[in-house]
């Protein structure tokens, strides 16, 4: 399946900046790509989580 082929739910519009430790980062992107996903996926699944936990329903 083609990028072109999948259903975007909402347009990504905005980015956010990290500073990080090289040696993380690229141990971490490593970790991603062996478990067949995308940095960029987690890191936005780590903030929709985080957003869960610590709003008020």
């Amino acid at each position: 399946m083609s990028g072109t082929d999948r259903k975007v739910s909402a347009k990504k519009d905005s980015q956010l900046v990290l500073r990080l430790d090289r040696g993380e980062r690229d141990a971490f992107v490593e970790l991603c790509r062996e478990l067949d996903t995308s940095a960029a996926r987690e890191i936005r699944r780590f903030i929709r989580g985080f957003m869960n936990d610590h709003t008020a329903e």
